[in-house]
């Protein structure tokens, strides 16, 4: 609880230093941005933790076997001991303070290791941390991509990752050499199923508002949006529309964060311009300029493009026809599985349909993101999209162990069950096996 306070007060005392190093990494990054969705994340999530912390820790009796009667058993969850967190940088802050916030709440002491590719963000942090904790409690390591490597091949009792699932691979592998356990928070291309009967207008807003937070640069960003063959024109018209109203102009915008770092603008232009080679459509929705990426819609997109096999992480979104529902939940369901699924649809059976037929590591129905700010929902990935989860009691319990504990009381049934095997421990042993294999049934 102290560690925790003591890393909130951290965090306000140096707020503004901390947006400015964002920023500054990503050559202009969204001010508003950066605090709505990083710093009152951290403040929020290290307020849920320290309001419910006591519960979480609390044991919690079980009922007990009846064959073992009279002994009584609980679970309580106790420390691993040291955790690894690897941040990442599109969302520096958040990603890399919020695992080491549930790292502490469970007890655990932690070494971080902020992203290179924010060099800013990550000086800023590491000082932070080293004015707040001893370097037995919390560390912050520095470094590029050997000292990643090397930092992921230390034996933690947990090793928590943020990033692309290539470099996830590696993650886990070099901690397969001792056995340490992994969460890999990843991503993967995320999609949209637009229902022809839910409000157009509405939905396309909330698409584009989800789609162009930190122009893209999310994890859970919609990457493709699955639209009615009769919707399409109109699903781009109010596109250009939405976004001219959120962004009237993109150079020169305080608004619009830029990509971070010129390799990031190239991949994404490069995406753009091979969709454009192999015959799609691209609609650009305004001007750019140095890291300024335009807002992008891609129509006719086929399984050859890149924008189609790779997560897009940028500004561009690829809008794919259907005809049929069943049509749609096929098309995604014949990809990895998500990290998030979107579905706009105010019909409750038919949700309930496309979360059954689906898997997906969250889901926001009628909305995009905003899944990620419920503090009792488990947010993580599912196959390609990571492994595990955290957020709230479930980030308690990835850093925990939960441990069970059975007491045998003085006199126990159990001293019955040994050799010499008499008659009266064979009737034993016949009545339990009667029970069990359905004598009561």
């Amino acid at each position: 609880m102290r560690a925790l306070k003591a890393l909130r007060e951290a965090v306000r005392a140096r707020q503004e230093e901390l947006v400015q190093a964002v920023s500054e990494d990503f050559g202009g990054r969204s001010r508003e941005e950066t605090l709505a969705l990083e710093v009152f994340a951290i403040y929020s999530q290290i307020n849920h933790a320290r309001r419910n912390l006591k519960k979480w820790m609390k044991r919690r009796r079980v009922k007990g076997a009846w064959f073992l009667q009279p002994s009584h058993a609980f679970y309580q969850y106790q420390p691993l001991g040291v955790v690894g967190v690897i941040g990442t940088w599109n969302y520096p802050l958040l990603l890399t303070i919020g695992p080491l916030i549930e790292a502490l709440a469970a007890g655990n002491r932690v070494m971080v290791k902020p992203s290179e590719m924010a060099e800013r963000t990550a000086g800023v942090l590491a000082d932070l941390i080293a004015k707040t904790f001893p370097a037995d409690y919390v560390i912050c390591v520095l470094g590029g991509a050997e000292v990643a490597r090397e930092f992921s091949g230390l034996p933690f009792d947990h090793l928590f990752f943020t990033g692309s699932a290539r470099v996830g691979e590696q993650v886990l592998r070099a901690a397969a050499a001792h056995l340490t356990p992994v969460t890999l928070e990843l991503g993967g291309k995320c999609p949209v199923i637009l229902h022809p009967s839910y409000p157009l207008r509405r939905a396309v807003e909330r698409i584009m508002v989800g789609k162009l937070y930190n122009s893209g640069q999310t994890c859970v960003a919609p990457d493709y949006v699955m639209v009615s063959e009769g919707q399409l024109e109109e699903f781009e018209l109010l596109a250009r529309e939405q976004v001219g109203r959120l962004y009237p102009q993109l150079v020169d915008n305080p608004d619009y964060t830029r990509m971070a770092g010129v390799r990031q603008y190239e991949r994404v232009a490069e995406l753009v311009a091979d969709a454009a080679r192999k015959g799609a459509r691209v609609v650009s929705m305004g001007t750019g300029g140095g890291r300024v990426f335009p807002p992008t819609l891609i129509f006719d997109a086929t399984d050859d493009m890149d924008v189609m096999r790779e997560e897009i992480f940028g500004p561009v979104l690829v809008v794919v026809s259907y005809r049929t529902l069943d049509e749609a939940i096929a098309f995604v369901n014949a990809r990895p599985r998500p990290l998030a699924l979107y579905y706009f649809d105010e019909n409750a059976k038919r949700v309930d349909e496309v979360l059954a037929r689906t898997m997906s590591g969250g889901v926001t129905v009628n909305d995009c993101i905003f899944h990620l700010g419920q503090p009792n929902l488990p947010f993580g990935g599912v196959g390609r999209s990571g492994m595990g989860q955290y957020h709230g009691f479930d980030g308690f319990v990835t850093f925990s162990k939960k441990r069970g504990v059975m007491v045998q009381r003085r006199w126990a049934a159990t001293a019955l069950l040994h050799a010499p095997f008499g008659r009266l421990a064979k009737g034993i042993i016949r009545m339990m096996l009667w029970m069990e294999g359905g004598g009561w049934a």
